[in-house]
């Protein structure tokens, strides 16, 4: 008998082209844990995951049952709500507690809320976001708007602005930027504008653009050439005036002096990517 032709690879079989073909099953996990991450305080329900994943609900249904066995998702009492569940905290936590420059970083922030009284981050850039990773908060003020986690536009903050001044320009967000307050940069045009004075002063201002009431100051950390991480200073308006604006500048540049002195450069042993 001859043998048996190959069906020919349609394209959705093929591995893209820089690489291995994506597996689905992960991707859709994936997905999942990320949708539930972004919704925060609001549980979902199943209908909800199915058709924002595109995903039939049997097939939801299944996933969301096995990463519940595993902690990754957790439901309510009746078994219809679901949200993040703690083994995604645990993850996170390693993921920082495995990063050598946040452990370095850390005490600098402590040296640093000590001398202002403010409330200092540290946070990594993530394609055209920011996400903290270690926070300072200030003992004068209750207003937590900056946990570790949170992901923000980076156009919108002292910290991201410090971030993508030190970008190529093909890493830059176009077109209609995101509003956070009246404030917050629209265009890529402003935006440019504003990147191009972080440049030549050397640092980002954030004035309330991502938050009413809140003015930031941002260095990046160049221990990496385009830099990723960016720590800052947050401080109410209210109490902003120009001598302690001139001293958190001061305070925050000698801060990131001590840091970019002692933190592993992009020689190190492992290059994360």
């Amino acid at each position: 008998m001859p043998a048996e032709e190959s069906a020919p690879h349609t394209p959705a079989d093929q591995p893209p082209a820089g690489g291995v073909r994506e597996v689905k099953s992960a991707a859709r996990t994936v997905e999942l844990l990320e949708v539930l991450a972004a919704r925060g305080d609001r549980p979902a329900r199943l209908r909800e995951l199915a058709e924002e994943l595109g995903v039939p609900r049997s097939s939801m249904y299944a996933l969301l049952q096995t990463l519940i066995d595993r902690g990754w998702v957790r439901t309510d009492t009746t078994g219809s709500l679901y949200g993040i569940g703690i083994h995604a905290l645990l993850t996170g936590t390693s993921y920082l507690d495995s990063d050598p420059r946040v452990r370095i970083v850390r005490p600098y922030l402590d040296e640093a809320s000590e001398a202002l009284g403010e409330t200092i981050h540290l946070a990594r850039l993530d394609g055209t976001d920011v996400v903290y990773l270690a926070t300072r908060e200030s003992h004068e003020y209750l207003r937590t708007f900056s946990r570790v986690g949170r992901r923000l536009p980076a156009h919108v903050g002292a910290l991201g602005k410090a971030l993508l001044a030190q970008a190529p320009d093909e890493r830059l967000p176009q077109g209609e930027l995101e509003q956070l307050t009246p404030n917050s940069h629209t265009t890529a045009a402003s935006l440019a504008a504003d990147l191009a004075e972080v440049r030549a002063r050397g640092y980002a201002i954030d004035r309330e653009e991502g938050v009413l009431g809140i003015a930031g100051f941002g260095f990046a950390l160049r221990y990496d050439d385009p830099a990723v991480d960016a720590i800052s200073c947050s401080v109410p308006v209210a109490r902003l005036t120009e001598e302690h604006e001139q001293r958190i500048v001061a305070v925050m540049r000698e801060i990131r002096t001590k840091i970019e002195s002692v933190a592993p450069r992009a020689s190190g042993s492992a290059q994360w990517r």
